[in-house]
């Protein structure tokens, strides 16, 4: 929205012509920068409680840079990407200097880390070393959302004593993100340790049978341990937006 058009909403507010609950409808429900290629909705935030994320997959450097540079502009002070190829990343580079990549879990981010502001922790756990481009993804995603993130990487049930010998970790936990392949049991076994919700991810991790993801996803999907909720394959993203939520939800009003 342009400054004048929301200079003539707070005016309308100070002199009662206009109730506040009636202008923060307004303010949700306006406006977005049409770029052409994008529509750039510049009050996620308000509306959602988290700006809008870039998906990166699929966008040529040009419009990915277009979409983050349109963000800024209007005062974003963070700007998430996700799925940046490492030639991608090369090349938004080039228009915007200030972008930080991680090639692991293909995260781009233009801007400061905030400052945890969560009500705990978010713990990520993965039952093996290959599942931690996907866990980074969820992690990293909660931190620049603004969640405190502790990595529990390669506890997997082939050898549970790994993940029994940081127990303590999980019951710290406000919220644990479960990342696995191959047949998913990860999830359940943590499940059955905390006491906070547990998000479970399956990946694509995993030999022939494990058919892409899918005997993950079932697994996961068939816990018998409560307070299991899953996400679709391989989406980190997903989780860790999820896990940030559930970590600002206390005091919400």
């Amino acid at each position: 929205m342009e400054k004048d058009r929301v200079r003539a909403l707070l005016e309308q507010v100070a002199d009662g012509t206009l109730g506040v609950d009636d202008a923060l409808v307004r303010l949700k429900t306006e406006p977005f920068e049409d770029l052409g290629y994008a529509k750039v909705d510049h009050h996620r935030a308000l509306r959602q409680g988290a700006a809008e994320v870039i998906y990166g997959a699929g966008k040529t450097p040009a419009q990915i840079a277009g979409i983050t540079e349109a963000l800024l502009r209007h005062g974003q002070k963070t700007v998430l990407i996700t799925r940046v190829s490492p030639e991608a990343a090369a090349e938004i580079k080039k228009t915007v200097p200030a972008l930080c990549y991680d090639p692991v879990s293909r995260i781009g981010r233009v801007g400061p880390v905030p400052e945890p502001d969560g009500a705990g922790r978010v713990v990520v756990a993965t039952g093996g070393t290959s599942d931690i481009p996907v866990a980074e993804e969820a992690a990293q995603t909660a931190e620049i959302l603004g969640s405190e993130v502790a990595r529990l990487y390669d506890v997997g049930v082939s050898g549970i004593h790994r993940l029994l010998a940081s127990a303590d970790l999980i019951a710290s936990a406000r919220v644990v993100i479960a990342v696995a392949g191959m047949e998913g049991a990860l999830a359940s076994i943590v499940g059955g340790l905390a006491d906070c919700p547990v998000i479970a991810v399956p990946t694509s991790v995993g030999y022939g049978a494990s058919f892409g993801g899918l005997a993950a996803l079932l697994s996961m999907l068939n816990s018998c341990a409560s307070g299991v909720s899953v996400v679709n394959i391989d989406n980190g993203f997903g989780a860790g937006f999820l896990a940030n939520r559930i970590n600002h939800l206390e005091g919400k009003k």
